[in-house]
């Protein structure tokens, strides 16, 4: 039976339900119905007890709405990073801390054996090897202990202690870091060096933050690492509307990020289909390092010509591109400002002066549906629409008239 406890042992454990509560929000206990109800309560009060300032609720026909409201224009830090640092232990967990770390100051690398003999000896309490083994691991890729290795033989000796580690010019730059943490990506850093420097930022605020996205950091750090390492990777995948789970494996190459919602999202080069894609960042629930790609540079060049010809995030389902052509009425003397508008927003798409107060715009992009909305917000300006491809024309068309017919008397 799941017994709710406010600490988590994993971040990906909560980061579904904080994700369901604050990017989409508006759910019943009954919409979640992947695990037991009760693991739903478990999951709400654990955010409740870690948020409980920003958490909304409503009753409806549906029954009791939960969501996470929160206006990043009046936060100086964001709240969310609070359930990064949430995390369980175990009594076994706090005496190893400080047996490990207390037999260890004398600098003198040591064998798991020869640490579980030290413990008994020492403290009069008997550990299996296999649990400090797991603990030492878990210290090593913290930092906190370094592994020295001699043949088949490993042994493990303390890092040098964090404070010297921290360098003079920190207490000046503790502004800078207040900035990133609220700004960046990753900010979580910038938020654990100002716990550690017992401050908080008390300047900055951000007028449009995205701070539900902090919840893919995890993932976003692993693929860093692998674009910097040029590395493949497995990714597994779960679609937010199916809930199917898919596996895809190819070469990371960029980070997008929108300007409107600041979602983000993956460019990956798949290999076996020989083509680009783009992945959201929150769909991804696994990231697994794989070899070294021999032609990374290449598909990054590749990457870099075709960017041109991309004027969202897609890159289309079919081999070839779209041809887009809008014929619009713009008063010359009094609406430069759509002339502009169109500079700014079109993506580099060709604008010529074809009359007096009518322009036409033109682009070569990879899926011209992506285009439709856009395009849409010149509507009463636009005298004609063209495409090389015969469903946009369709679209475009059929909408009008829809919308026409919504309007008539």
């Amino acid at each position: 039976m799941s017994e709710f406890q406010e600490l988590i042992k994993s971040f990906s454990k909560s980061r579904e339900y904080v994700r369901d509560f604050f990017v989409y929000g508006f759910k019943t206990r009954d919409d979640f119905s992947e695990k037991s109800g009760r693991t739903y309560d478990n999951e709400r009060r654990r955010i409740e007890s870690w948020l409980s300032e920003y958490i909304h609720s409503e009753y409806t026909k549906n029954g009791k709405n939960i969501s996470i409201a929160m206006d990043s224009n009046l936060l100086l830090t964001n709240p969310l990073y609070r359930v990064w640092k949430s995390k369980s232990f175990t009594d076994n967990d706090i005496m190893l801390h400080f047996f490990l770390l207390d037999i260890m100051q004398d600098k003198e690398p040591r064998t798991i054996e020869e640490l579980t003999n030290e413990i008994l000896a020492n403290y009069d309490v008997l550990f299996e090897p296999q649990l400090v083994r797991k603990k030492v691991k878990e210290y090593e890729e913290e930092g906190l202990l370094i592994c020295q290795k001699s043949g088949k033989q490993h042994r493990y000796l303390c890092a040098d202690n964090l404070a010297y580690l921290i360098p003079e010019e920190l207490p000046a730059l503790l502004e800078a870091i207040g900035f990133y943490h609220i700004a960046a990506p990753l900010g979580i850093l910038g938020s654990t060096i100002l716990d550690n420097q017992k401050t908080a930022n008390d300047i900055f605020t951000a007028k449009h933050g995205f701070f539900g996205h902090t919840l893919e950091d995890e993932m976003l750090l692993v693929l860093l690492d692998a674009m910097r390492e040029k590395r493949a990777v497995t990714l597994i995948q779960r679609s937010s509307k199916s809930k199917q789970i898919q596996k895809t494996e190819g070469a990371p190459l960029k980070i997008f990020v929108s300007t409107r919602t600041g979602r983000r999202y993956l460019c990956l080069y798949n290999m076996q289909g020989r083509r680009f894609t783009n992945i959201r960042l929150d769909s991804i629930k696994e990231v697994s390092l794989l070899d070294v790609i021999p032609t990374y540079m290449e598909h990054e060049k590749d990457l870099e010509n075709n960017l041109s010809k991309v004027f969202g995030v897609s890159f289309g389902t079919t081999r070839g591109t779209n041809t887009i052509k809008m014929t619009l009425y713009i008063h010359e003397k009094t609406e430069d400002f759509i002339l502009q508008r169109l500079e700014r927003e079109g993506k580099g798409g060709i604008i010529t002066h074809i009359g007096e107060n009518t322009y036409s715009y033109e682009k070569e992009v990879f899926d011209g549906n992506e285009m439709m909305p856009w395009i849409k917000t010149f509507t009463g300006r636009i005298l004609s629409f063209e495409s090389n491809n015969p469903y946009l024309k369709r679209k475009f068309y059929g909408d009008m008239r829809q919308m026409a017919a919504m309007y008539e008397d």
